[in-house]
């Protein structure tokens, strides 16, 4: 129900509690003032939650923003260090290590 609608219905009720026997009017004007007190801390509370899914949201949309430039960044720096190790084996050649059937005069443990 929106605030036009609840206007009307609110009015068409007063109108009615106007119309009741003086003894039974203040009850009736109490419970419509009850209720209107409801509706406005249940649209107060409305407006606090959609605030609180806003905020959510552009939270959330920060941090996808933010991942995916992580991400980026991430990509980037290893293709850094991927190039950059490269570059290193180009200039500076590993000396093949010894193998073991080149020293007969050791045994299989190296100590014989």
């Amino acid at each position: 129900m929106d605030e036009i609608n609840f206007q009307e219905k609110m009015n068409q009720i007063l109108e009615r509690i106007r119309e009741l026997p003086a003894n039974q009017a203040p009850a009736a004007n109490d419970a419509a003032d009850t209720a209107a007190a409801r509706r406005e801390r249940v649209q107060s509370s409305v407006a606090e939650l959609q605030d609180a899914l806003d905020y959510l949201r552009l939270s959330v949309k920060y941090l996808v923003f933010d991942l995916e430039a992580t991400r980026r960044e991430n990509s980037y720096l290893r293709r850094m260090i991927e190039q950059s190790n490269r570059e290193r084996e180009r200039n500076n050649p590993k000396p093949e290590e010894p193998r073991d059937d080149e020293h007969p005069d050791f045994g299989s443990n190296g100590w014989e």
